[in-house]
């Protein structure tokens, strides 16, 4: 997929942007260079290839920098609701605004 030079105009239209000829072909270069990259990673054969949970856990060593995702604050959420004028199943209710 490439885009020409009245696709990116019309976007910068939709978008509200003002842009110059130059800075409108600029853009156009860009976006038909993120369009290309986009192209070569598709015809990569990730056949077999794990996704990974994390960009760098695949690196042992940074990837043990990183805490256990432990839950370390109790729940309070009895105590913030006692204020609040109406709740219902842990949740706040609010006077219907729309009909």
């Amino acid at each position: 997929m490439s885009l020409v030079l009245s696709d990116v105009e019309r976007i910068a239209n939709l978008s509200r942007l003002e842009l110059s000829p130059s800075q409108a072909q600029k853009t156009l270069e860009q976006l038909n260079g993120i369009f290309a990259l986009v192209e070569k990673m598709k015809n990569v054969d990730t056949t077999g290839i794990e996704p990974l949970s994390h960009p760098i856990a695949v690196i042992e060593e940074l990837a043990l920098r990183l805490r256990e995702d432990n839950a370390t604050e109790t729940d309070h959420r009895d105590d913030y609701q006692q204020c609040a004028p109406a709740t219902q199943d842990g949740l706040y209710l609010v006077p219907r605004v729309l009909e």
